[in-house]
């Protein structure tokens, strides 16, 4: 009895551990998945949805800064021990080399979202220095089109069957539903540019769009040049993104999720215009993600909300 108990008080404190893990991986576990992201951890929730024996871990906490991430031990032995280890493989996932590196690999499969897409440099802004010319960066919101989510769900199915064979028709079917569902959400998103007045926005913000833009052919002006932003935006940024409101007569302007939008109050109170969230999903408040919001749900806010910015 006293084995017993022991061993059930350190699982509960194991688990309890992963406080604001999305799931902690389980002993018993046939399957075991780490994800860096909220995205991936979402995408995956949906291919193995039904499928029993798999642990599903998100190692960014609801509402922590993805880009100042570093992971705790923990986290690092989920990665040691898992059998799918999915990552963004930009500069913020800075960590993953090395701690790859002290991990037997040979039976692991590792997936970098970058890799699976046709990756996009950054395009830094007009009024922006603060970037070094001779250095080449990729954006690494790769999953804000939802073409491009598509193209990822295909890769980690493939990734899913090779390593559980025996549920390859049940992500297989899975795959084919969220696929749908992503068409529709492109087709909505799609329709909205297409019958807007105009191609223009605004976000006066970090700007993790980059590839939702490509996509549904609009242009920008931002606060910042992606999102590896750590000082305020220059007085003649600012001034720039007021003038353009006011010239172009946009209705608002664009704010970024769990960020505090100063910038977009300035230019909003300089110009009369409104403010909304663009999602760029990377990560999620923990109000949010405990009221269940999917990458989904948080697109066709985006939808939503560029039809209002585009009329």
């Amino acid at each position: 009895l006293k084995k017993f108990l022991a061993a059930l008080l350190a699982a509960l404190l194991f688990l309890l551990s992963f406080g604001g893990c999305a799931a902690a991986p389980a002993d018993n576990a046939r399957l075991r998945i780490v994800c860096t992201v909220f995205p991936q951890y979402d995408f995956l929730r949906e291919l193995t949805a039904g499928v029993d024996g798999v642990s599903l871990t998100l190692l960014l906490r609801a509402g922590q800064e993805s880009h100042d991430y570093d992971p705790s031990s923990r986290d690092i032995a989920a990665i040691h021990t898992c059998d799918l280890f999915v990552y963004v493989g930009g500069e913020s996932d800075h960590w993953v080399g090395e701690v790859l590196r002290s991990v037997d690999t040979e039976h692991k499969r590792i997936i970098a979202l970058l890799d699976t897409v046709d990756a996009l440099e950054e395009e830094h802004t007009e009024h922006d220095h603060h970037h070094h010319e001779e250095e080449t960066e990729y954006d690494e919101h790769v999953w804000t089109a939802p073409q491009n989510a598509i193209t990822i769900c295909r890769a980690l199915t493939d990734a899913l069957c090779a390593a559980d064979g025996d549920h390859a028709a049940r992500y297989r079917e899975n795959a084919a539903a969220y696929t749908a569902r992503l068409q529709a959400l492109d087709d909505t998103l799609r329709a909205v540019a297409e019958n807007g007045v105009r191609r223009e926005i605004v976000v006066a913000d970090r700007f993790p769009f980059l590839y939702f833009c490509k996509a549904y052919g609009l242009s920008w002006h931002a606060a910042f040049s992606g999102c590896a932003a750590s000082v305020e935006p220059s007085s003649v940024t600012v001034q720039h993104l007021i003038d353009t409101v006011k010239a172009d007569g946009l209705p608002l302007v664009f704010q970024c999720e769990l960020s505090a939008g100063q910038v977009a109050q300035t230019v909003a109170d300089n110009t009369g215009c409104g403010i909304a969230t663009l999602y760029a999903c990377h990560n999620l408040s923990k109000t949010d993600f405990d009221n269940g919001e999917t990458y989904l749900s948080l697109m066709y806010k985006n939808a939503a909300a560029l039809k209002e910015a585009l009329s």
